[in-house]
């Protein structure tokens, strides 16, 4: 039985509770690497649209490699414009069939991913990965129109509470949410308006009406329920039941016993606020050496708290110098500029290196060769480590599903088979993951060579065959450009027989010519020898 509103809104006040503790690391984080997207701020609580966010922010050495974090994570799992991933038939499917099916998953692929070039997956992608810098994204993914068949909404993590399933999985998302009176029936076309918000769209249409999204698993009947309610009166406008979350949500690394993920910024929080603080104490030192601070005579008693140590400030002093010192003197300068900017260095050093960002050469030499552009996915797959399987396991391969499930919904295809792992596995083939893939290659062409080098003997240890496919699935290759088990017997029959003819023929005129039969033409070399003789 599904849970009533009331339910509701007592477990999502138990999620925002604990998601509490999270507040000052993530804010920190959003306030010094990503201010544009920081919401914690008051924002939501009644700020002004547009208001400046980089008032404590004086150094952009996070700001800019977050940027690069993100579009290297995108470019490396997610290019645009590019398959990244492609579809298998899992152990269930029996041998015989499995190529009759890899040939109809290879067509649903082709659609899958002309209706993600034809949606906004790319731009929300971005968004996406930026939180996932921070540590936990969200995203919701719904069905659309007929010209955008999907929608892909990037959520900020500040409006959403979360719940933990069993196995460590997201199962219950909430969503504070604000939509104006007019926009909830173009939004929810099934919603039963309560007479409690009726009397807000029809009283104030254009005023934004707080909302509650949850999506909740219901463990007795083995599906999700969607849930849109109005917290104030208590009541329930959209109900549904789905057969998978709508919501996608990754954790870049998880901690046992935590529900939301620490990224490489909760790692670095400590360098980015010490160089922002060092970088701060040094402009203000660059202002004073630059304008100077003055101290004057004065018979007058010196009172501290009155001192301002600013650009072009005059302080109060008995005397300068001596009973008979100068009636003004320059402030000594405090602070060495040579130790500051050493100690910057290393901490924007630290800073890249956490975040990915550091490349040898740099990113601003000459045009890239394939072999640098491998070796560099490869170097970042490295310094993925264990966030790369959980990327793949929680973002991925979630988005596959949900989005196939969509198309299934709307009738672009027919999916018959569940993508689970066992009936259709989802192997990612981006930029990334050919990296990680090149050393089997490359062990796999080294034991080709080999065995060829070795003359007959070596090659019947091998199966060429076997090794192309081996080498075509680690590279992504469609079905279609591969010949089929069919083609191949056809194309090993024509070889034979084409060898049984020349063999034929050979012996044909090792016997000499039958009685009867036309005069052979002469070589060519003997007519040339007649004509010189």
């Amino acid at each position: 039985m599904p849970l009533n509103p009331k339910e509701i809104i007592d477990r999502h006040k138990k999620a925002l509770t604990r998601k509490d503790n999270w507040r000052s690391i993530y804010e920190d984080c959003y306030r010094y690497a990503l201010p544009q997207r920081n919401l914690y701020d008051g924002y939501y609580e009644g700020g002004v649209p547009g208001q400046n966010k980089m008032n404590v922010v004086f150094d952009s050495t996070a700001i800019d490699s977050t940027q690069r974090f993100a579009n290297k994570i995108q470019s490396g799992l997610f290019p645009p414009y590019k398959k990244w991933c492609r579809l298998e038939p899992g152990n269930d499917i029996p041998e015989a069939n499995k190529q009759e099916v890899q040939m109809a998953l290879d067509m649903y692929l082709e659609k899958l991913f002309s209706v993600l070039r034809q949606s906004n997956f790319d731009l929300a992608m971005g968004e996406f990965i930026l939180d996932l810098a921070v540590g936990t994204a969200v995203m919701l993914v719904q069905p659309g129109d007929d010209v955008n068949p999907i929608v892909f909404t990037p959520v900020p993590q500040y409006l959403v509470a979360l719940e933990e399933g069993p196995h460590g999985s997201i199962d219950n998302v909430y969503r504070r949410m604000k939509v104006r009176g007019e926009a909830i029936l173009r939004q929810w076309p099934d919603a039963s308006i309560p007479d409690a918000v009726l009397e807000l769209m029809k009283n104030k249409p254009g005023e934004e009406i707080e909302l509650l999204e949850a999506t909740v698993y219901d463990t007795q009947m083995g599906y999700y329920c969607y849930h849109v309610i109005h917290e104030k009166s208590q009541s329930e406008l959209v109900y549904r039941e789905m057969n998978n979350s709508p919501w996608i949500v990754s954790r870049f690394t998880k901690v046992a016993g935590e529900v939301y993920g620490r990224g490489p910024l909760v790692s670095a929080l400590p360098d980015i606020k010490t160089l922002n603080k060092t970088k701060e104490l040094l402009l203000k030192n660059a202002s004073i050496a630059i304008s100077g601070v003055y101290t004057a005579s004065d018979d007058g008693v010196l009172n501290p708290q009155t001192i301002k140590i600013i650009p072009g400030a005059v302080i109060p002093v008995a005397r300068n110098g001596g009973p008979q010192g100068a009636s003004l003197a320059p402030l000594p300068r405090a602070g060495d500029f040579n130790v500051t900017q050493l100690v910057i260095n290393d901490l924007v050093i630290s800073i890249k290196k956490m975040l990915m960002d550091e490349s040898l050469p740099p990113d601003n030499m000459s045009a890239r060769s394939a072999t640098e552009v491998v070796e560099r996915m490869k170097e970042l797959a490295q310094n993925l480590g264990a966030s790369f399987g959980r990327l793949i396991t929680e973002t991925m391969v979630p988005i596959i599903k949900r989005t196939l499930m969509i198309m299934d919904e709307k009738g672009l295809i027919e999916m018959p088979l569940k993508v689970n792992g066992l009936e259709v596995k989802v192997i990612p083939v981006s930029p990334l993951a050919k990296a990680q893939n090149m050393e089997e290659v490359n062990e796999a062409m080294q034991l080709f060579q080999m065995c060829q080098a070795l003359g007959p003997g070596g090659l019947s240890t091998i199966k060429p065959d076997a090794i192309a496919d081996f080498i075509a699935d680690k590279l992504g290759i469609n079905s279609t450009l591969r010949t089929t088990n069919e083609e191949r017997e056809m194309i090993q029959q024509q070889a034979m027989q084409m060898a049984q003819a020349q063999a034929m023929a050979m012996q044909g005129g090792q016997q000499g010519v039958p009685p009867g039969s036309p005069p052979l033409e002469e070589p060519a070399s003997a007519v040339a020898n007649e004509v010189s003789a």
